[in-house]
């Protein structure tokens, strides 16, 4: 298959720029300075919040003062996924992409397309001055991925435009007009040890290479969760054998379904043989329940050299309550088809510093089902003596139909393609629902182009859509 071009040329130049840039949530420094220099350069208004946002904007061309100021926004982080035989280190290294057909991916790692490719298109169209145009401002927030801290902390008056695009959707001809709230619950429990006898045999098994993904957008796709599938399997031995439990570590990110996670545990030594053989079995039976994990790599082998394991009923415990904490998708929205309503995601479960610390996130586009969700799993966890905290959460975005930039986008739309763009609300949470409180009577869209596999090593950004969606902002931009 041959390589797609990379057009507009322009919006790809600057993604590359920004995949040289070192840019994991929470540690935005070097972005940040990296938009401020670009703005100096390009001798365009810039300003930088407390929190770390950047504002830059950009005057009307002579003759559209008059026109509407239009935001737009996308988020300067990334989420730092990688393959189990990747040594990138996300601080300092760039991330090394690659033409695969008419998709863009990188090499072990995310690509940063969510959200490195709505800075992009927001770059050039600061800097095409081919494009006649209103006043423009283009927001860049931080730390979207693991707080959309940048949105919480954004203060009114920061930005002066009441229409707001926000490029970090992932379906092109899709446009979105709402979303889901969200709130983590976070566990911890203090463990209790005791000597492993020197007739137990430990054995370190693990699950790793599923497909992952975005809790939100893709916890509907029946992907396989590894702590879920890790924690079954040891449930079952720990009712057929006297099974010790050593160590557990899986997942990463709030906000990631978990692609891999690993246990120690300890057999008597007489079986040995009778685990191995069942985890065999096991994995079998995994491959056949869920058929599109097609690269999912079942691994057992010895692991020497442990003296203590969790006292046995808190061992108990804890698989109990890992093995019965709802995963998945809850409920179907019943007014949107298609829709998720409220689902829950195990995004992680370590031993690390004498404790078990494991963080869920929930989401509904319902507040309070979101809190009964939350509470769902609260309660697990708190029948095995840890001690749960549900943070405040965030927001949704209530849809506004009648909303003027949204006939605009649709018409725009029909006039390019030829045909209806999707109106439709997203289970992911988006910065739009904290913008809205922040700035009432605010217009809003968001929008982007195809995107696959985020949030995971996976993650693709069909071409062809980049174009698409630059022409459609365009089109948007002079007919408001």
């Amino acid at each position: 298959m041959e390589n797609f071009e990379l057009k507009p040329q322009l919006v790809f130049d600057y993604f590359s720029q920004i995949n040289q840039v070192p840019r994991p949530s929470k540690h935005e420094d070097k972005i940040i300075a990296f938009l401020q220099e670009f703005a100096k350069k390009n001798n365009l208004d810039c300003k930088t919040d407390a929190a770390g946002n950047v504002l830059i904007s950009k005057p009307a061309t002579k003759g559209m003062e008059s026109k509407p100021t239009i935001v737009l926004q996308s988020h300067m982080d990334m989420v730092c996924e990688k393959t189990s035989d990747c040594s990138i280190d996300f601080d300092n290294d760039p991330i090394e992409t690659y033409i695969d057909g008419e998709w863009m991916r990188a090499k072990g790692t995310t690509l940063g397309a969510d959200d490195g490719i709505g800075c992009a298109i927001q770059m050039a169209l600061l800097t095409d001055n081919t494009i006649e145009h209103g006043p423009i401002e283009c927001l860049f927030t931080v730390d979207e991925e693991t707080g959309l801290t940048g949105a919480f902390e954004l203060k009114p008056g920061f930005f002066t435009g009441k229409y707001l695009l926000n490029l970090d959707s992932e379906d092109e001809g899709e446009i979105f007009v709402g979303c889901a709230g969200g709130a983590n619950t976070e566990i911890t429990l203090s463990l209790c040890f005791e000597q492993l006898k020197k007739s137990y045999f430990p054995l370190r098994i693990s699950i790793d290479n599923l497909r992952g993904g975005h809790s939100g957008g893709d916890i509907h796709d029946h992907r396989a969760n590894a702590i879920k599938i890790l924690s079954r399997f040891i449930y079952k031995e720990m009712n057929k054998y006297d099974v010790k439990l050593i160590d557990f570590q899986g997942g990463n990110l709030h906000n990631a379904i978990p692609r891999q996670a690993e246990a120690i545990i300890a057999v008597p030594f007489d079986k040995k043989e009778d685990v191995r053989i069942d985890f065999n079995i096991f994995a079998s039976e995994i491959e056949s329940e869920y058929p599109d994990e097609k690269d999912v790599i079942f691994f057992l082998e010895s692991s020497l050299g442990h003296e203590q394991c969790i006292e046995q009923n808190q061992a108990e415990k804890i698989v109990n309550a890992l093995v019965a904490v709802y995963n998945g998708v809850y409920e179907m929205s019943v007014t949107i088809p298609g829709l998720v309503e409220t689902s829950t995601n195990l995004a992680s479960a370590h031993f690390e510093e004498g404790k078990l610390k494991i963080v869920t996130s929930q989401r509904s586009s319902i507040g309070s089902q979101r809190e009964a969700m939350s509470a769902t799993v609260a309660s697990v966890f708190k029948l095995i003596g840890a001690n749960v905290l549900t943070g405040d959460g965030y927001p949704g975005w209530k849809p506004n139909l009648d909303s003027k930039i949204l006939k605009v986008a649709i018409e725009t739309y029909k006039q390019l393609f030829g045909k209806e763009p999707k109106v439709k609300a997203i289970h992911a949470g988006l910065e739009c629902g904290l913008f809205s409180e922040k700035y009432p009577g605010l217009d809003m869209i968001s929008f982007g182009p195809t995107l696959r596999g985020v949030h995971s090593p996976d993650e693709a950004l069909l071409i062809p859509t980049v174009e698409m969606v630059w022409k459609h902002i365009l089109a948007i931009i002079s007919q408001i």
